[in-house]
């Protein structure tokens, strides 16, 4: 058995079939409920920093990963968060850790989805219960959170540009550290990852990339890349590597233990050592290799890390390693929420009030989405759906299942998804792109240049548009509105609750042109879906109320965009109810672009002496800039009137995360928030 000698960087490892500690890391704990109480870790409360590892022996190192896995386990159960992808990652996160020396060595990772065992070695074990909660951890590596996150992420596929980029300052700067890039296999389909590759062949870099394939990314890996790795790992070969570094084409061992169904349904034969995507590219090539067996993982980058030039490893891992369910369901297990409270007997539930067994479950946005989807293309078969890996989370599930043949995933590729829809429009085909605001930001050059510049017929749904809660600034949706209204031929719609984004997305739908229907995440306040769609008027406003006596000196136009309308609308009666010499208008605007200017000019007209905007949205460059621009530059009752103007929205600096709540009381836009600047523009 190994025994970790005192420096990292002098590692010697080997492992065979007969090594005890090659046949202990198959003997790997495999649990079936999450914990509620804390387990008992010895091994992982001894490591406090990742040096401590190196007193380890190999034998400890596997008790270690089913300690850590465990404590992940209940860890994930207390405050929710990611999952599968951070069980599949624990032996190497171990690997790695106790062969390089970081922070010194730049480990950088890829999405961050997998980082939570990271955080737990590099010191952060205790605070892991915070993770996501504010003022807790972060979902994500975040540099400012520790030394040993080289790189913040929360987008995928950065990795390996990033870590080239360390690598080339160091090689600048004469400095010799290991740079190792985890990237996952679905990470990989982005094209940004093969930029990089290709840049580092041709910089002959000093780059560790280690391929971390599960079959996943948050849905299950598709298209040709995916089946070129499932080409690789069924041949029943690998490309292993020497004591030397050179690599040798050997059969793989058995590894029965390792359950993986079938991913390609196309065998090969022996492939030859050139015949994969890397060593086409210029890679040094090893794999793949079973990413949970610690005695193979520390040989083999152990060895790879003295190689010079870009290297890939190339491992395959179980998302949800070591919890049953979330082997069987990856997808459902990509995150959890938190455990919830256990259930009091039904003795001493008596006579408390229980909630109304009838009253039906606000509907989430991206399910009004989905019913649309299905609804809409049962009626018009030009109807084409495109998503970037987001099948599940945009609610695009029962149409791919009742429209297969006009469904793409086109795996985590935005540039690629706008310009495939900007294709399809030139066709005739009306295209739907499913996609989250921070994702669209990806696709921008594209959304500008291939779709509007024509003035193509695609409409963009974009979910999670506003605050994000946990997930925190890296997937926060605060910057669509500005980003998008600059741009000509685009119309941008921005839906009050679940009936009106239904019929917006109608609305959209039927208009020829660019457009943008924005909704954010969860549910809405459960408005009934009305049948059958309607085709609202386009930049067309709507009053929703008007409180107060029209004998009122001080006279508020309160302009909501998007679901801030509810808040509005609370926030007015307030203001109201507390002086009765304030008179709100409630406008729900309902379009950010084009404006209803005819509907601004009406209110000027009738004395309104105060303005005020909402949007879940960036102030700068936002709705209410948008509204500013009209009412300095075209509109002639602002001229005459001069009414005081402000606007409320998200100030100039990335909201952390916490729950949406926390981050709405953070911005001002909860209703005390929105309550307190109305009354400082009305004094």
């Amino acid at each position: 058995m190994q025994q970790s000698p005192s420096s990292p960087q002098s590692h010697s490892v080997s492992a065979s079939a007969n090594d005890p500690a090659a046949q202990l890391s198959n003997l790997q704990q495999t649990y079936t409920v999450i914990p509620r109480m804390r387990p008992q870790t010895p091994l992982l409360d001894s490591i406090a920093v990742p040096t401590d590892l190196n007193a380890l022996t190999t034998a400890q190192l596997i008790t270690l990963a089913d300690e850590l896995r465990l404590f992940l386990l209940y860890s994930a159960g207390q405050s929710g968060g990611h999952f599968g992808a951070n069980l599949g990652v624990v032996e190497l996160t171990i690997a790695l850790h106790y062969l390089l020396d970081a922070p010194q060595d730049q480990i950088v990772w890829d999405v961050g989805h997998q980082a939570y065992a990271h955080k737990v070695l590099t010191g952060r074990r205790d605070l892991l219960g915070t993770i996501r909660a504010k003022d807790g951890l972060t979902a994500f590596p975040e540099r400012a959170e520790s030394v040993y996150d080289t790189f913040g992420v929360g987008h995928s596929s950065t990795s390996i540009s990033a870590g080239l980029g360390m690598s080339l300052a160091l090689r600048y700067q004469g400095r010799a550290q290991t740079v190792a890039c985890i990237i996952g296999d679905g990470a990989m389909t982005g094209g940004m990852a093969f930029e990089a590759m290709n840049d580092a062949v041709q910089q002959d870099a000093d780059l560790l990339v280690i391929l971390n394939d599960n079959d996943m990314s948050i849905s299950c890996s598709i298209g040709g890349f995916s089946r070129h790795l499932a080409m690789l790992w069924e041949s029943g070969y690998q490309v292993d590597i020497s004591d030397t570094g050179a690599p040798i084409l050997c059969r793989r061992p058995d590894m029965q233990t390792f359950d993986r169904r079938k991913r390609h349904k196309e065998m090969r034969d022996v492939p030859q050592l050139e015949d994969n995507l890397f060593k086409a590219i210029g890679f040094t090539y090893f794999g793949p290799f079973d990413g949970h067996n610690i005695p193979e993982l520390l040989r083999v980058l152990s060895l790879a890390k003295q190689l010079k030039g870009p290297v890939l490893i190339h491992i395959y891992t179980t998302k949800g390693k070591g919890f049953a369910p979330a082997e069987s369901d990856p997808v459902g297990y990509h995150a959890i929420s938190k455990l919830p409270v256990e259930i009091e007997p039904e003795s001493q539930t008596k006579g408390k009030e229980t909630s109304n067994p009838s009253t039906k479950p606000a509907l989430k946005y991206s399910q009004v989405f989905g019913q649309f989807l299905c609804d809409k293309a049962a009626e018009d078969d030009n109807l084409l759906a495109i998503t970037p890996a987001m099948e599940e989370g945009s609610g695009m599930i029962e149409f791919a299942r009742q429209f297969p043949e006009r469904f793409f995933d086109v795996a985590i590729a935005e540039q690629h998804a706008v310009t495939l829809a900007a294709g399809m429009a030139t066709q005739g085909i009306k295209p739907i792109v499913a996609i989250y605001s921070t994702f669209l930001q990806r696709g921008y050059d594209q959304l500008i240049h291939d779709v509007a510049l024509q003035n193509l017929d695609v409409m963009f749904a974009i979910d999670r548009a506003g605050l994000v809660g946990e997930d925190g600034a890296t997937h926060a949706g605060v910057f669509d509105f500005a980003f998008l209204r600059c741009v000509p031929n685009m119309l941008i719609a921005a839906p009050k609750d679940e009936n009106e984004c239904y019929h917006l997305l109608n609305t959209c739908y039927e208009y020829q042109g660019c457009t943008a229907v924005r909704y954010p995440r969860g549910t809405g306040t459960g408005a009934v879906i009305e049948q059958p769609a309607q085709t609202y008027n386009v930049g067309e406003a709507v009053i929703e109320s008007v409180l107060g006596s029209e004998s009122a000196p001080k006279k508020l136009a309160l302009l909501a965009f998007g679901t801030t309308v509810a808040t509005a609308q609370q926030a007015a009666e307030r203001l109201v109810n507390a002086n009765e010499n304030h008179q709100v208008h409630v406008v729900n605007m309902r379009w950010v672009k084009p404006l209803d200017s005819a509907l601004l000019e009406t209110l000027l007209l009738q004395g309104i002496t105060h303005i005020a905007t909402m949007e879940e949205h960036v102030i700068m460059g936002g709705a209410g800039s948008a509204v500013n621009e009209y009412l300095l530059n075209e509109s002639a009752g602002f001229k005459h009137s001069r009414p005081a103007v402000c606007n409320i929205g998200i100030p100039d600096r990335f909201i952390a995360h916490g729950s949406q709540a926390e981050q709405f009381a953070d911005c001002g836009l909860d209703v005390d928030g929105v309550v307190t600047q109305l009354e400082q523009l009305l004094s």
